[in-house]
């Protein structure tokens, strides 16, 4: 049988740090609901397509019905033809797969060095997750584009058009 000794100790200290910590943060990252293409496509829209996919002209989505809307306002803010399907190209999923595990750790080390201010720590977690999802854009390179899609763009580098969802990766705290 483990005894443990010191709980009441532990929970103290816990509390101690507890109260120190300035405010509870929130943080949000990825695609704000504010940002938009210069067409009025909301951002955070076709990044979601570009992550999962959708089917071309005709196909069907799992659920079984085509997603001409969504195509069309992705094809469109990028320049493409609508007709064209889009493979996932999970560049935020492998993120949060390869980095999450390590947040956690940043976020106690950062909480100590920032004296327990919490707004600051989230603001810093924020930005070094913000780099991270903006390095997974550039630097994904599978599925590779279509021939006519890279025809259509003139290179052939997947989630890149313009700059803009690449730029248009933002956190906030609240």
């Amino acid at each position: 049988m483990v005894a443990i000794k010191g709980g009441t100790a532990l929970e103290r200290r816990l509390a101690e740090l507890a109260a120190k910590v300035t405010k509870p943060a929130n943080l949000s990252v990825g695609f704000l609901a504010d940002s938009t293409y210069p067409d009025g496509t909301p951002t955070a829209m076709v990044a979601a397509i570009l992550e999962f996919g959708a089917p071309g002209a005709g196909q069907k989505t799992s659920a079984g019905r085509a997603s001409a809307h969504g195509r069309a306002a992705v094809a469109e803010a990028l320049g493409l033809d609508a007709g064209v399907g889009i493979p996932p190209r999970p560049y935020f999923r492998q993120t949060i797969a390869e980095k999450s595990p390590s947040w956690g750790d940043a976020v106690a080390a950062l909480l100590a060095s920032n004296n327990f201010d919490a707004t600051k720590t989230m603001a810093q977690v924020g930005e070094g997750i913000k780099g991270q999802i903006q390095q997974s854009i550039a630097n994904f390179t599978s599925p590779p584009l279509s021939p006519k899609t890279i025809a259509q763009k003139g290179f052939d580098k997947p989630l890149v058009n313009t700059g803009h969802l690449l730029n248009s990766v933002s956190y906030k705290v609240d």
